[in-house]
């Protein structure tokens, strides 16, 4: 006699049941996972195999030239330092004006704004995403960069003394820096991090919340103990998925720093051209294999680079999960 009642025995020597759904449905999941690691892979060999014949023509060094000359393919000379600057620059600029405003954001929608109103202003931030990047181009170039060339020039007179912010481009080329670049990225991304942020602090378990406030926490103290914490693993995916889409973007930053043609001397008012626009302006040259492969290498590189930023996301956010 074990003492177990027999419908608990009797449950237990039954044997499991797999149903045919199950199984269905678990190799149309399997199929789906093992899809996109092959077409990732499929990609990456791609962009391998055609930016190696022209890596082998290259005649300056592809990592630390400033050179950019595709249009003879017997004497290619392409190197990436400044389609790297630019792209980074820009991308950090945005994050650093968009993160911290996504925040307010999200946290005044779920913790203090009433419920109605809340929902027409998510509502109306998420429409942004809805914006095609030609307009934001547009936007930039014309609206936003004559606006805020008093401001880049007070920034560039204030804060010149430092090389991140040294005299570029300010009052030339129309606007087209990486400054106004950076600006209207921040833009594109806000509702981005705003949409994801807010979905993770809506999570906060109502418990954590009661709990504080029992305690005699403020509003701001409940957010600062409870919801913060438990929803910063999730701010950093947000903010990370926008990165790369900021890494990425092409049109908006191709119609920007299209208007200044000008070599980067690395501050935040340079021109220049970021990985994705330098290959959309020089579509017109892709009638040759070699040619092409210079522009595939650049492909590949940012590749690689938003590759890096998911991983750097991914550790991250792994060790920031205090709340499961």
């Amino acid at each position: 006699m074990t003492g177990l009642p027999e419908a608990v025995i009797s449950s237990a020597e039954k044997p499991t049941v797999v149903r045919p759904g199950d199984r269905i449905f678990r190799a149309l999941t399997s199929g789906a996972g093992v899809f996109i690691v092959v077409l990732i892979a499929a990609i990456g060999i791609f962009l391998l195999l055609r930016a190696v014949p022209s890596l082998q023509r290259d005649n300056v060094n592809f990592l630390l030239s400033r050179d950019w000359v595709t249009n003879d393919p017997a004497n290619l000379r392409f190197g990436i330092i400044d389609l790297l600057w630019v792209t980074v620059a820009t991308s950090a600029v945005a994050l650093v004006l968009a993160t911290p405003v996504a925040l307010g954001i999200a946290l005044f929608l779920t913790q203090y704004a009433p419920r109605r109103l809340a929902r027409s202003l998510a509502y109306v931030v998420d429409l942004l995403a809805a914006v095609p990047s030609i307009i934001f181009g547009l936007w930039g170039i014309q609206v936003l960069a004559p606006t805020l060339l008093p401001f880049a020039e007070w920034l560039n007179d204030a804060l010149g003394w430092i090389p991140i912010f040294a005299l570029g481009n300010v009052s030339t080329g129309g606007g087209g820096n990486i400054f106004i670049s950076g600006v209207v990225l921040a833009v594109m991304i806000l509702p981005i991090i705003t949409a994801v942020s807010r979905e993770i602090f809506a999570r906060t378990p109502v418990t954590h919340v009661e709990g504080a406030l029992a305690l005699g926490a403020t509003k701001w103290e409940v957010v600062r103990t409870t919801v913060l914490p438990f929803g910063k693993a999730g701010f950093i995916s947000a903010a990370m998925l926008g990165l790369g889409r900021a890494l990425g973007e092409t049109i908006a930053l191709t119609t920007i720093l299209s208007a200044t043609d000008s070599a980067p001397n690395y501050t935040i008012f340079d021109g220049g051209a970021t990985f994705a626009s330098r290959i959309a302006l020089g579509s017109a040259e892709f009638n040759d294999n070699l040619t092409v492969g210079a522009y595939i290498a650049a492909g590949l590189v940012l590749f690689l680079i938003t590759f890096a930023v998911n991983a750097l996301a991914r550790t991250v956010v792994a060790g920031k999960k205090e709340y499961a």
